[in-house]
C-alpha cells in the first residue's frame, strides 16, 4: 500500500513537469555546437540590412506556436493537397523572414546535416531578435522536431485578430495553456515592429471608439496622424509603427502607450479599456513603471510559449529544407 502511494506521488510529480522538462538547454552541444552562433550571426546581418526583420522573426515564432504548436508548420510551402499556413488570412502578405530562416538552415545543413530542426531555429531566432533590439535574453530550451503537415484552417482560427476583444484574447491564450499574465507580457512584443493599415483601420476610423478611449480629446492629433497614413479605403499595406515613441527598441514603452490610449491595434487598447476588474491594468502599470519586471516576465512567457505542443522523437522530423517535408 505504501509502495502504491509513493508510485502515485511520483507519477503526479512527473505530470507537473510540463514540456519544458523534455526540452533541454544544451541539446546540440555535441551534435552541432555552432548552432546558436550561426543563428545569431545571420540574424544580426538580416536586421542590419532590414531593421524591421527583428520584429518579423519574433512574430514568425508566435504565429508558428499558435497553430498546432511550435513545430515550424508555418514555414511549409503548399505542396500536393496541403495548403500552406502562409496563405491564411493572418499571414498572407503579412509574415516576413522566411528567407532569413532559409539562409540559417542552409548554413546549418552545411555544418551539421539533418541535426537542427527548423522549429528550434525559430525559437533561437526569436530570442536573438529581441536581444538585438535591446530586450532581454533567455535560455532557449531545445529538442523540438518539425511537423509533417501545415494547418491552413488552424492559422485562420487560432491566431488572434488585431481587433480582438479582451475576452477573445484571454480565451485564445487559454486554449494554448497561456494565462492572462502571459497575454499581457507577450503583448509587450508590440514595442517594436510595424503593422499594416489593414490591421488598424477599424480602430482609428471608429468614432464611437474614439469617444470611449479618449473622452477629453487629448490624443486626437495621434489619431489624425494615423488617419493620414491609413484612410477609410485604400492603402491597405501602408505601414505604421506599433510604438511611435521608440519603434526600433525593445523596451516597456508599449505599456505607457496603451495607458495613454496610444495603442495602434484594437487588441492593444482593450487590455486597458475592457479590463473591468482592474487586474490587468495593474500589471500594465507595473510594466510601464518597471522595465526590468517586464523583461523578466516576457522572457518567462516566451519560454512557456515555446513549449506549446512540442513534437519529440518520432512525432516529427528534422527537415532538410524548412519549406518542405523530407521525401
Amino acid at each position: 500500500m505504501v509502495f502504491i502511494t509513493l508510485l502515485v506521488l511520483v507519477l503526479q510529480s512527473l505530470s507537473t513537469f510540463g514540456d519544458e522538462q523534455l526540452l533541454v538547454r544544451d541539446y546540440y552541444k555535441e551534435t552541432c555546437p555552432m548552432v546558436e552562433e550561426i543563428v545569431r550571426y545571420n540574424l544580426q546581418f538580416a536586421v542590419l540590412k532590414n531593421p524591421r526583420m527583428a520584429a518579423s522573426l519574433l512574430r514568425l515564432h508566435f504565429h508558428d506556436c499558435f497553430v498546432m504548436g511550435c513545430d515550424a508548420s508555418v514555414l511549409l510551402d503548399s505542396y500536393g493537397g496541403m495548403v500552406s499556413e502562409k496563405q491564411a488570412g493572418p499571414n498572407v502578405n503579412s509574415l516576413h523572414g522566411f528567407e532569413v530562416i532559409d539562409r540559417i538552415k542552409y548554413q546549418l545543413e552545411e555544418a551539421c546535416p539533418l541535426i537542427v530542426s527548423c522549429a528550434d531555429i525559430l525559437a533561437i531566432a526569436a530570442r536573438d531578435a529581441v536581444a538585438v533590439r535591446g530586450g532581454p535574453g533567455w535560455e532557449v530550451y531545445l529538442g523540438r522536431k518539425d511537423s509533417l503537415k501545415a494547418s491552413f484552417d488552424g492559422a485562420n482560427q487560432f491566431i488572434p485578430a488585431p481587433n480582438s476583444s479582451l475576452e477573445t484574447l484571454i480565451a485564445n491564450f487559454k486554449q494554448h495553456g497561456l494565462d492572462i499574465g502571459d497575454l499581457v507580457a507577450l503583448s509587450g512584443s508590440h514595442t517594436m515592429g510595424k503593422a499594416r493599415c489593414l490591421s488598424f483601420r477599424q480602430q482609428i476610423h471608429d468614432e464611437s471608439a474614439e469617444e470611449h478611449y479618449d473622452k477629453y480629446k487629448r490624443y486626437t492629433p495621434f489619431r489624425r496622424i494615423l488617419r493620414s497614413i491609413c484612410p477609410k479605403t485604400g492603402k491597405d499595406n501602408q505601414l505604421a509603427p506599433l510604438d511611435f515613441e521608440t519603434p526600433a527598441r525593445f523596451d516597456n514603452h508599449y505599456f505607457l502607450n496603451i495607458l495613454e490610449g496610444r495603442g495602434l491595434l484594437g487588441s492593444d487598447n482593450v487590455l486597458v479599456t475592457e479590463d473591468h476588474e482592474g487586474e490587468i491594468r495593474k500589471q500594465v502599470w507595473a510594466y510601464a513603471s518597471d522595465q526590468k519586471l517586464f523583461f523578466a516576465s516576457f522572457a518567462n512567457s516566451m519560454i512557456k510559449m515555446g513549449n506549446i505542443n512540442v513534437l519529440y522523437g518520432n512525432e516529427g522530423e528534422v527537415r532538410k529544407n524548412c519549406r518542405f517535408v523530407n521525401t
